[in-house]
This record gives structure tokens, C-alpha cells and sequence, in this order.
């Protein structure tokens, strides 16, 4: 029996205990008699719910974010966790998956004789209301009420918002058909295939004409356009950069990043805090040159010359929190406070736009923490940590 068919039968009052199963207002104090109408008048009143944020790329350009209230960002956590996360992520999705990194996105491409690399234009705009109903939220598993309810808690102004928790996830949801399809096709033919968030890579050796047709052809389907100016193919004589990472031999970061970083953990490591040009942000920036060593060899384990100077740095890191621990005090006399990100994060801009004090974008668009959490940040600050998606973020003190 067709989804559509089976959930006629379904009551007023079973639609009101299914919605409650999924603790959509855990974390708030919401009475019982007023559980349901919150949800609804939510739902009914969504645009309320978001600010505008733009955010600079550090790759240049801006970041337009919608950005949900605490109320809305704690309905979309709770459905994100109580939900959407119980659904199967295609395999060829490598983005907005926990446990999985840029990294993972380029190891299968290493090697390669040629790799296609395609964009869709304009990606999280082009995902509609009706594609996240028919996708998140198939006719199998939800009455219609609840559907439209949930697809409401997703969206805004008819399309997927970049900046809300849930949007990452349905996506990856929205994708899975084009992912199957494109994997199974490619994977006849012996390409390999994985997606990125907006970023399709293609390896092996083929006729990229061929994959570029079928690739448009599916996706004008779903209504989304390839970025002409963003296709890219790449030989053996090429340096063949998949998200960031040179796959022509081994993965690896590119070349120049790495001589940028070596020089400047050399002069840091020899000259210290005045190599940075601000003495006074001296751990801030160690703290930094760590995350960027730790970054290089997470690519690549065996790159002998930063594994030797992380481990140096380590060690003196771990030596100086035993001794700061020990006197429980910060070189300014209070009790300090430190912001990480750690490895995860999907680049959804949440905790950047609540706190911009403590977190930006660095070179790879993932998100970091560049400085101190002080008194005034402290409240922003662990809006971001609660505010994330994925709980990568851990304030520390």
C-alpha cells in the first residue's frame, strides 16, 4: 500500500503522539498543554525565526548565512539528532558526515590518470521546499502533517537555508538518489566518484565529455546547474587538488601551503612570539601554527618534518597546561578559557556568525578558533559550542 494511502487513517491525536516521540523541545521548558501549539505556531511563522548574517570567505567573496532564534536552533538540533540522522547517507557523500574529512573525499581519487572536477552553482539555494518533503521526509515513514511540519522546520522562503543545523543533513538526503545513481554508473565504468557538499569528483580514465553530459542531465532533474567556470580537468601533469589536497602520487597538502607553513613555524620555533608580529598573542598564534601542523599531517601521517616539530610543540603545550592547571590561574589573573574546533567540523557557519569573536573561516572554509574566550565572549561563546551541529566545538578552561 502506497505511503500516501496508509497514513489516511492516521488521527488528529497520533499525529500529536508521534510528534512528541521526537522530543523536538528537549531543552526548553515548554509546558505540556502548550507542547503542540509551539510547534505549530513555529512551523506557521518560520521567517520570524531567522536573521541575516554574511560572513568574509577567506578565499574571498562572502558567505550569506540564515541564522534560526535559540528556540528554532534547539527544534532543529533535536530533529537533526532525533531524526534526520537516523536516515542512510549515500556512500559517495563525503561532506557533513561524522567521521569523515576533506580527506576522505580525495583519498580515492590518488593516482589517477584524470580527475573531473564539477561544482553546482549556487547548491543550497537550488534545494526547494518540495525536495527536501519528497527526500527528508519520505511518504513511508510520516504522515503528511508531520512531513510538511518538519520540511517547514527545514526551510525558509521555499528553499534549504545555509546557517541552520538541519541543512547540512538534508542535503545529503536531497543527494542520496543523484549519489546511487551516479555512483552505480560510475562505478559500470570503473570511475570513481564522491561528492563534497557542492563538489563532484570524478577519477579513472574516461571521456570527461561523457560524465559532464550524464551529470548535467541528472541534475537538471533535480533543477540545479553546473558551474561552468568551476569545471576542471586534471592530468597527471597537472597538480590534481581534490578539496584542498594533491592526490597525484599520495595525499598531500599542496606544496606551497606546506613551504608557508614550514617557514613560519621555523621562525616562530627559533625567534618565538616576535616572529608573529604580536608578541602579546604569542600562545594564540603557537596555538594556530599547531592546528595548521596538525591539519598537514592528518593528510599525511608520514610528512617527517612537521610530525617532528608537532610533536616538540606538544610537548611543551602539554608541559605549560600542567603548570597553568597547577597555579589554576591565566598570565592576566583570571581563570582561562580556550574555544577548539575539532576535526568534523562541516563548514555550516553557525558557530562564526553567533560568536565572530572567537571563531572564524580559515583557508579550507572549515571553521576555527583564533581566539581567547574573555567574560564578554563567554555567553556567545558557548552558544556556538551548544549551537553545533555536530558537537565538534569544546570550550575549556
Amino acid at each position: 500500500m502506497a505511503g500516501q494511502d496508509f497514513w489516511k487513517y492516521c488521527t488528529t491525536e497520533e499525529i500529536g503522539r508521534t510528534l512528541r516521540t521526537f522530543d523536538l523541545l528537549k531543552g526548553m521548558d515548554v509546558p505540556e498543554e502548550a507542547y503542540l501549539p509551539c510547534l505549530y505556531t513555529v512551523s506557521n511563522q518560520i521567517e520570524t525565526h531567522y536573521h541575516p548574517v554574511v560572513i568574509p570567505k577567506k578565499s574571498g567573496g562572502r558567505r550569506k548565512l540564515l541564522v534560526p532564534d535559540a528556540l528554532l536552533r534547539t527544534i532543529q538540533r533535536n530533529l537533526l539528532h532525533h531524526v534526520l540522522e537516523e536516515f542512510q547517507i549515500s556512500e559517495f557523500a563525503c561532506a557533513y558526515k561524522k567521521g569523515t574529512s576533506i580527506v576522505d573525499n580525495a583519498r580515492p581519487h590518488i593516482g589517477a590518470k584524470l580527475v573531473l572536477k564539477l561544482d553546482i552553482q549556487d547548491f543550497f539555494d537550488q534545494i526547494t521546499w518540495i525536495l527536501v518533503y519528497q527526500n527528508a521526509f519520505p511518504g513511508t515513514h510520516f504522515p503528511p502533517a508531520i512531513r510538511k511540519m518538519l520540511t517547514e522546520f527545514c526551510c525558509v522562503r521555499d528553499r534549504l537555508p545555509q546557517g541552520a543545523p538541519t541543512s547540512p543533513t538534508v542535503s545529503n538526503l536531497v543527494m542520496r538518489p543523484f549519489d546511487v545513481h551516479m555512483g552505480e554508473w560510475c562505478r559500470e565504468r570503473e570511475i570513481r566518484y564522491t561528492r563534497y557538499c557542492d563538489d563532484l569528483t570524478f577519477s579513472g580514465a574516461f571521456a570527461p565529455e561523457e560524465v559532464i553530459r550524464k551529470v548535467r542531465g541528472f541534475l537538471q532533474v533535480y533543477g540545479f546547474e553546473l558551474n561552468r567556470k568551476k569545471t576542471r580537468v586534471l592530468g597527471r601533469g597537472n597538480a590534481q587538488s581534490v578539496t584542498g589536497i594533491v592526490v597525484n602520487e599520495k595525499a598531500q597538502v599542496s606544496r606551497a601551503y606546506r613551504r608557508k607553513l614550514r617557514q613560519e613555524v621555523y621562525l616562530f620555533d627559533r625567534y618565538g612570539a616576535k616572529s608573529s608580529g604580536e608578541p602579546k598573542n604569542g600562545e594564540r598564534e603557537r596555538l594556530r601554527l599547531l592546528g595548521k601542523m596538525r591539519y598537514v599531517l592528518s593528510v599525511n601521517p608520514e610528512d617527517v618534518w612537521f610530525g617532528n616539530m608537532y610533536k616538540k610543540w606538544k610537548v611543551g603545550a602539554d608541559s605549560r597546561k600542567r603548570t597553568e592547571e597547577m597555579q589554576g590561574i591565566s598570565e592576566e589573573g583570571g581563570v582561562a578559557m580556550k574555544a577548539r574546533v575539532n576535526e568534523g567540523c562541516i563548514s555550516c557557519g553557525a558557530c562564526v556568525a553567533t560568536c565572530p569573536e572567537v571563531f572564524r573561516f580559515d583557508e579550507n572554509d572549515l571553521a576555527v578558533a583564533y581566539a581567547d574566550v574573555t567574560d564578554e565572549t563567554e555567553a556567545q561563546a558557548k552558544e556556538a559550542r551548544d549551537g553545533c551541529p555536530v558537537d565538534v566545538i569544546d570550550l575549556e578552561a
